[in-house]
């Protein structure tokens, strides 16, 4: 991107989202300076919003508050979403067959026995779809994937981003819109996501945006999101998270009968919900939401059953897991927001 239009432009949107001089960052907390100091991200950001309001913090200039980034596979809750919402509309049924929707992209009797259910809660048994390279069409994905490695009998969880592949095609068979479309649609229009789109075939960010960095430290801004897909190909904000989750887990986004559907663990013995999952904390508060992990961005929602309480963080990195004691970070992270001490 241009320097004279980063200097333009990225001025404009600090003052429409009120990240001016009056209003500026909070000094980051020791939990989120720690994803840079031992996570070896090179910044970091959050955005937590609360009954007492909101706060943002970053660990320097690199990652400002309306910055771009792509969300990786907090893409499945938005899929999810819009599954439930045609299941809520009667135009999709939970537990029918994937044959019954898409006969040709699972062989028999693969798509009798695999559902709609099974696809939502990583149960369905299906190899998981490594991206390539290049991007190829989804039903070339999903072929692909079951040629690497037989698929397992459905009812075991094993996540898998083939089952959202999937689910993607499901939707488009059934609207006769992509997923895409129907996201926008249903959710990015409804609650005026403005910084949220599904990018296509476009390898760059909207400005304004930090670049990606991969572990040795290269530039991976640029990258075609269609190797992703349904599983994964989303781009957001940190403003544009907290309010979907916010809203999903508030219920207006889904009836009460779809919402206890997208947060029922049982088929996956507590691990995972449809398009979620929850993490129980040290002092009994048990947070929902995903995270997103796609060359050079790392990010994570959660938030509190009601939605009243959320937080999205990210590193302009995805090493954070790779880094010796980095899965303790994360944790650690949660643990202070939503913990604090008395």
């Amino acid at each position: 991107m241009p320097l004279l239009r980063t200097r333009l432009v990225v001025p404009l949107v600090l003052a429409i989202c009120g990240l001016t001089a009056n209003n500026p960052a909070a000094a980051p907390s020791p939990t989120l300076s720690r994803l840079v100091t031992a996570g070896k991200a090179p910044t970091a950001a959050l955005l937590a919003e609360d009954s007492s309001g909101v706060r943002f913090e970053t660990t320097g200039p690199g990652i400002g508050r309306p910055y771009h980034f792509r969300a990786g596979s907090i893409t499945k809750t938005f899929i999810a979403t819009v599954v439930l919402q045609l299941a809520a509309e009667g135009r999709l049924a939970l537990d029918a067959p994937v044959s019954a929707h898409v006969p040709d992209l699972l062989p028999p009797p693969l798509g009798q026995r695999v559902t709609l259910r099974h696809l939502l809660t990583h149960t369905s048994g299906l190899p998981d779809h490594v991206p390539s390279s290049a991007p190829i069409r989804p039903e070339d994905a999903v072929r692909t994937a079951l040629a690497t490695r037989a698929p397992a009998a459905p009812g075991s969880y094993a996540y898998s981003n083939t089952n959202y592949v999937l689910l993607g095609q499901i939707v488009q068979r059934v609207t006769g819109r992509s997923y895409a479309s129907e996201a926008h649609r249903r959710i990015i229009t409804p609650l005026s996501l403005t910084g949220t789109s599904f990018p296509g075939a476009r390898t760059t960010l909207p400005a304004p945006y930090s670049p990606a960095y991969d572990s040795a430290g290269r530039d991976v801004t640029v990258l075609d999101p269609r190797v992703a897909g349904a599983a994964g190909e989303l781009i957001s904000t940190l403003d544009d998270l907290n309010r979907f989750y916010a809203a999903l887990l508030g219920g207006r986004l889904l009836p009460s009968h779809q919402l206890r559907a997208l947060l029922d663990t049982t088929p996956t013995h507590g691990i995972y919900g449809m398009g979620l999952y929850p993490a129980e904390l040290s002092c009994g508060v048990t947070v929902w939401g995903h995270n997103g992990r796609v060359p050079g961005s790392y990010v994570r929602t959660a938030a509190t059953p009601d939605g009243r309480h959320v937080i999205t963080f990210r590193t302009d990195t995805d090493t954070l897991a790779a880094t010796p004691g980095g899965s303790s970070l994360e944790p650690s992270l949660l643990e202070a927001e939503f913990c604090p001490p008395p």
